[in-house]
């Protein structure tokens, strides 16, 4: 039956159930204090009603007259109508009555044990007598020697008292119904500003967001994060934790964007300039080269944040590397093909002519097929992914009219690595190639040397590094070249891969004028990554 009803009907009827309990509670409450307070009152007018009545000299005097009564009974009548009681009895020693509201009771014993009040005490309670059942007190009535020489007593009718109760009650329970009334108003008005608060919605429909929520949240690949209006992490989901090298969400809510990754406080600034733009750019976290988007999320029209997405191109770029060497090769095989048919061409064109000689010249010229099988130090570079990085690099300088020499005194072995090398290699040799320019020169020393580790140089004739400037090079976002927001991680990534291997990086100006900048990576580390 519940499951039946809406939202906000449970939410009215929950609500009118509490208002129903506070008010009748609190109405209890009340009217057992008021009921209280009625017979507090009464008593306190009866007892000092009773203690005048036992102190009045009259009264004390008439006790040696031979018709006692004949005084009391009208002056107890009098105090009677005038103090609003049921009745003023007074008695001698024995309880026998010396007045009474029924003047034929006069003369005879008291219905009630009189002993409290001829002993000296004050008694106050409830009995039943001749009137009825009533609330009443008994005080002593001393002589001139101080005993006693009979009692007073005064009383209320407790159908007196309950007739005071409920004049009184009728307020009280005006009072509860309108109390009522508006708590149930207010508990509508605040079921339906709940309702629409979450936009009319029933708990079911709530529940079925959540999960699909959650499940589309945690399933997708790319990193997602919600921002609140002040950028601090208010959501999560798997791929952007583990992007971040965080062990669960929960690592990132509650923290500014601003701390988990360097420039997007920047990207988030962007959105609330423009909050038509969805900018993007390059980050790191870590070694992880991730592309950062940022777009602002409005609700009804009111921006209450920002979504950023990020997604992993290290691989991606890795792949570039890799197909980037690959089209180095063919186009080095396409261009080895020309010169060999070229070569032929020229031999055979010789023999035709009978210049045996020159035809031998040429082929000692021609030597063991090139440039391409050489790379320039035949028996230094040995490790085929770093080779093919250099011919890869090679190819780019020719493109871009850079001299790119590799050092006739480079040496490094064949060896089975994870890549970090050639992350350091082409992104040195990439800074250094844009340095240069067109026309420019530029050389790479690779060098291993027993247990000292490896040695990597990369020089280039450009502007260089000014030596104020020469700081902010590895910094994340700092580039030299154009604003374009792609530049500007390739040197942070390489002294974040050095720094892991537990080796190190400097600049310095070159002999040519550019700038050197040398990597020194440990043994320990190569033998590491070879393990």
């Amino acid at each position: 039956m519940v499951k039946a009803m809406t939202l906000r009907t449970q939410l009215v009827l929950l609500q009118v159930v509490i208002v129903l309990a506070i008010v009748l509670t609190a109405g209890l409450a009340a009217m057992l204090m008021q009921e209280r307070q009625i017979r507090e009152a009464s008593q306190e007018r009866m007892v000092a009603v009773a203690q005048s009545v036992a102190q009045l000299p009259t009264i004390v005097e008439a006790y040696g007259s031979p018709d006692p009564s004949s005084v009391i009974q009208p002056i107890a009548e009098l105090i009677r109508d005038s103090s609003n009681v049921a009745y003023v009895v007074v008695t001698d020693d024995q309880g026998i009555r010396f007045s009474h509201p029924n003047p034929d009771r006069i003369g005879e014993p008291v219905s009630t044990d009189p002993s409290v009040a001829l002993s000296g005490e004050t008694y106050v309670g409830t009995q039943t007598g001749t009137l009825g059942e009533s609330w009443r007190v008994k005080v002593p009535v001393f002589d001139a020697d101080g005993d006693v020489i009979g009692q007073v007593s005064v009383g209320i009718l407790e159908s007196a008292l309950r007739e005071d109760f409920m004049g009184d009650i009728a307020g009280f329970l005006l009072a509860l119904g309108v109390a009522t009334v508006i708590g149930v108003i207010a508990a509508t008005g605040v079921a339906r500003m709940v309702r629409r608060r979450i936009y009319g919605l029933e708990p079911d429909d709530i529940r079925g967001l959540l999960e699909t929520r959650e499940a589309t949240l945690h399933g997708i690949r790319e990193g997602m994060l919600a921002l609140d209006e002040q950028g601090v992490v208010s959501l999560c989901n798997d791929a952007a934790a583990r992007l971040l090298g965080m062990s669960g969400p929960a690592d990132a809510v509650g923290r500014p964007a601003s701390e988990l990754l360097d420039g997007l406080a920047d990207l988030i600034t962007e959105t609330e300039v423009d909050d038509d733009a969805a900018p993007q750019r390059l980050v790191l976290s870590g070694e992880r080269v991730l592309v950062a988007r940022a777009a602002p999320v409005r609700v009804q029209e009111r921006r209450v944040g920002t979504v950023l997405t990020l997604m992993d191109r290290t691989e991606l770029d890795r792949a570039l590397r890799e197909l980037a060497g690959a089209q180095s090769l063919a186009e080095g095989l396409r261009a080895q093909q020309h010169e060999f048919s070229n070569t032929l061409h020229t031999i055979g064109g010789l023999i035709e002519l009978g210049e045996f000689d020159a035809a031998r010249r040429v082929v000692d010229r021609a030597g063991d097929g090139g440039a391409l099988s050489r790379l320039d130090a035949p028996d230094g570079v040995q490790d085929i992914e770093l080779a093919a990085i250099l011919l890869a690099k090679r190819a780019r300088a020719r493109e871009l009219g850079v001299n790119l020499t590799i050092s006739d005194d480079s040496l490094f072995p064949a060896r089975s690595g994870d890549g970090d090398l050639g992350t350091v290699v082409a992104n040195l040799l990439d800074n250094a190639l844009d340095a240069a320019g067109h026309g420019g020169h530029v050389v790479i020393s690779i060098e291993q040397a027993g247990d000292s580790g490896i040695c990597i140089r990369v020089e280039d004739d450009g502007p260089g590094v000014p030596m104020e400037r020469r700081g902010d090079v590895f910094r994340l976002g700092y580039s030299t070249k154009t604003d374009d927001r792609q530049r500007g991680y390739g040197l942070t990534l390489v002294a974040r891969v050095v720094d892991r291997l537990g080796g190190s990086v400097e600049l310095s100006p070159a002999a040519s004028g550019g700038a050197r900048f040398t990597v020194r990576i440990p043994a320990a580390a190569l033998a590491d990554a070879d393990a």
